[in-house]
This record gives C-alpha cells, structure tokens and sequence, in this order.
C-alpha cells in the first residue's frame, strides 16, 4: 500500500489547493488524520465480507466536505487513498456517502410531493404512481446522444419522473447542456430549487433536478478534484444523489463497466431500493445498447415473508403507503436480484452501430435532435430513435407498467414474455405512444413554462 500511495499520493497532493468558497468565513477545521493513518494501514484488496473500516466512518470523514471542515490536502488524500484501496467502489461505502451526499442536499417537502402524486391517481398496472428516474454514471467514453434526458422527458407522458442531472463532466452534452440548448424557449433549471419542487408537479408530470441546486456544498471540493485529475468516489455518486431519494418508485441506472453492475445493484438494495434495474451494455456503455448485449441486474420487488411476523399488518382499515415503516420494523417488499442480458430484438428493434447514435458536436446540435423526437419529427427508424425507445421500454418494464392486461395507449397489450419475464416490446409500443400521441411533447412544455413562470413571476 505504501509503495501505491507514493506513485499517487504526494504529486498530487503538492499541487491541490484548499478549497474555499470566495470570500465566505471559514468554519472550524476538523482533522481526518487518524482515518487516514488506518486507511494507509490496510493490507491491498479485496477485503472480507466485513469491512476493516465502517462505510459509515468513512462516509461521515467524506461528507465533512459539504460543510467545507476538510482541508484540500486531507480531502486529496483521503480520495486518493480509497481509490487505491479499492474501497470507493464497495457497494456499502457507496450506499453510505450518498447517503450523507443527500443528507446534506436541500430540504425538499416531500408530503406536499406526496400528496400531488396521490391526486394524480397514475398507478397502472405494478406502478403505483411514485417518482422515477433514468440515469447513468458516464464516463463510458462514447459520446452518444443524451438518451436518458431524452428517455425521462417521453417516459413522463406516463410516469412521473425526476431526472437528476448536471452539466456534462465526460463528454460534450450533458443533461443540462442540452436541455438549456432548447430554442426558442428553454427551460430554467436554476429556477426549479427545493422550494419550487412541488409546485413543478402541481403542473406537470416532469422534473428535472438540477444538481447544483441542492447540493451546494459539492462546490468546496471542486478544486480538489481538478486538480487531483482522478475518478473518484464523486463520480459514482450522481445516480444516487437524488434529492427526492425517499420517494422514487423505480429507477434504471447505467454504469460504465461491467465492474460496477453488481456493485451498484447491491448499494441500491443497501438503501431499502426495491425496484430499479442496473444496465452497461457490453461495450462498457452506460444505457441499454442499440448495438447488441447489455448486461442487466434487475432488483424485482418481491413481499417481504418477515412483514407480518413483526406484527405489521394494517388493522386501521386505512390506505397503507408502502414506504411508511419505521426503522425498527420490516418493510411490506425486499427486492430480489436477477441478473441476465438483453438484446435490441427483444424489444423489437434491429441492432445499430454506436456510431450511428453520436451524441453531435454540441448540445445545441443534440437540443434539436431531442426535439424532433418529442414532435414525432424523426423517422421512425431511426437508430437514435430506436436507442431511446428501448430504454423507455426498460423503465416501464421495470415500473411494472407493462403488467397492465387492460388496452391502453391506441392498441392491444403485446403480452410477449421476454429475458427475465419482461415485457420488453410491450414496454416499447408504450414509448413509441408517448412520442405519437404528443403527450411526452405536452409534458416538456409544461416544464419549460412553469420553470419561466418560477424565474419570472407574473
């Protein structure tokens, strides 16, 4: 561990400044040194089931930095020295410091959010209404299309989505990029903060959560991590930082190598996570590829058998939510983890290079390629078309959506069965709807006209 540490540690340590925050007062510094000290110790990986150092130790050393109490020089090493344990990238640590990462996010009023949902009555199906989300780590060095921004946006003619997202960090377009590209009338995401939350579901069906606008004290590390010029333990936080954590229903989350599926599936079902499904196709892509296999890890919400033992059962005679339990009681579902892979034909679709769905040279180039898609605009073949149909259909398929035997959305119910019992391409005629029908256009717009009507009250 030594000899690793004196390859990474004092060149880039050297050159890290402390982070500050412009000409704000400097709170109380606290010294990690001793985590530190235990963390050079350690033997190399892998490490036994139990960890040599508690996540939740580790978490709260890490999270220090929201409130900008770690030096750079402390923060550097302590990012560096969990990138050469390995430790970053064990399913406990990740599921604890996104866990302080949210803890330290901007209060949301989750019951006024609840209460939207419950009068919008959207459960079909094994949906029951909650909030949803599609996004993926990057990182994984292609360079397609926004797919999940684009997916989120048709997804929510059904679901009720809350797309978590920033600026690109990776590659030319982030989420935020395009969607702030959109002409001639944008949406204005640094006007949807915490406070403005609910009123945005009061009006629609869509959210986007602009990251900066809740987790403020990401900026005391930001110098840091520049010059460090490492992947680190923040580049795996994203998907899990959602600052409506507490109430999404389902979730499909890319990764970007195949490592990091099972890590990732195992950090979810830490966090009581019971419906969401982990995808990196097989080049090491972070969304279900168009180009052939993706690797799957779907967490299936199951009944939880110990429920009823504890003494759970509802006698009020009222309507349970299924997320309120305390936490010395069992939860009503566990999920349970299957793991298979999936091809464009099983959602019906023809396989496309993925240099036939590039993401352009910019996010206003990508802007109106996002726009053709919500004005049933773009040719129903397309290969970008067909890559976002398929992973709209994934997060229908895993909502429970598609388990609706009833006709809806202009045609018969495809009851076709495929990898792991999914309804693949009933999902996909569900999303091929969304966009003909208009209603993922009527969505966007209602976003971008309550986002104005926050930043520029009447």
């Amino acid at each position: 561990m030594t000899s690793q540490l004196s390859k990474i540690l004092p060149t880039s340590v050297a050159n890290v400044l402390t982070a500050t925050a412009g000409t704000e007062s400097q709170p109380e510094r606290i010294s990690i040194a001793p985590l530190l000290k235990r963390l050079v110790a350690l033997p190399p990986p892998p490490y036994a089931a139990n960890l040599p150092i508690p996540a939740s130790e580790i978490a709260l050393a890490w999270a220090r930095t929201f409130e900008n109490r770690i030096s750079g020089t402390q923060l550097a090493s302590l990012l560096t020295l969990l990138c050469s344990t390995g430790l970053d990238k064990h399913p406990e640590v990740i599921a604890k410091c996104a866990e302080e990462m949210r803890d330290a996010s901007a209060p949301i009023d989750e019951q006024k959010i609840q209460q939207v949902l419950g009068k919008r009555k959207r459960a079909r199906g094994a949906y029951k209404g909650g909030l949803c989300d599609i996004v993926g780590t990057g990182g994984d060095a292609w360079s397609t299309f926004n797919i999940s921004t684009t997916a989120s946006i048709v997804a929510s003619a059904l679901l009720a989505m809350a797309k978590h997202g920033n600026k690109a960090q990776t590659s030319m377009s982030g989420s935020a990029d395009v969607l702030k590209a959109v002409q001639p009338k944008a949406p204005v995401l640094e006007a949807l903060t915490a406070e403005h939350v609910p009123a945005a579901y009061e009006e629609g069906n869509y959210a986007f959560l602009f990251a900066p606008n809740f987790h403020s004290g990401m900026r005391y590390a930001a110098t840091v991590r520049k010059e460090l010029g490492l992947r680190t333990i923040y580049n795996l936080m994203g998907p899990l930082a959602n600052p409506v954590h507490n109430l999404i229903e389902v979730r499909v989350l890319g990764v970007a190598y195949q490592e990091l599926g099972p890590v990732y599936a195992k950090a979810l079902q830490t966090t009581g996570t019971t419906k969401a499904m982990v995808v990196c196709g097989a080049e090491d892509l972070d969304e279900i590829s168009c180009a052939g296999r993706t690797n799957c890890w779907w967490l299936k919400e199951v009944p939880n058998p110990k429920y009823n033992q504890n003494g759970n059962n509802n006698t009020s005679g009222e309507e349970e939510d299924d997320n309120d339990w305390s936490d010395d009681e069992e939860p009503k579902y566990i999920s349970q983890l299957e793991t298979f892979s999936i091809e464009p034909s099983d959602f019906g679709f023809p396989t496309h290079a993925l240099s036939e769905v590039g993401g352009g040279k910019g996010p206003k180039e990508n802007a109106k390629v996002l726009l053709s898609i919500l004005r049933n605009e773009m040719d129903h073949e397309h290969p970008i078309l067909h890559f976002v149909l398929m992973n709209i259909a994934a997060l229908f398929v895993v909502s429970g959506i598609t388990e609706s035997d009833e006709p809806f959305a202009g045609g018969e119910v495809v009851k076709e069965r495929g990898p792991a019992g999914g309804r693949w391409k009933e999902g996909a005629r569900l999303a091929r709807w969304c966009i003909e029908s208009g209603k993922a256009w009527e969505e966007f717009e209602k976003f971008i006209e309550v986002t104005n009507s926050i930043a520029s009250p009447a």
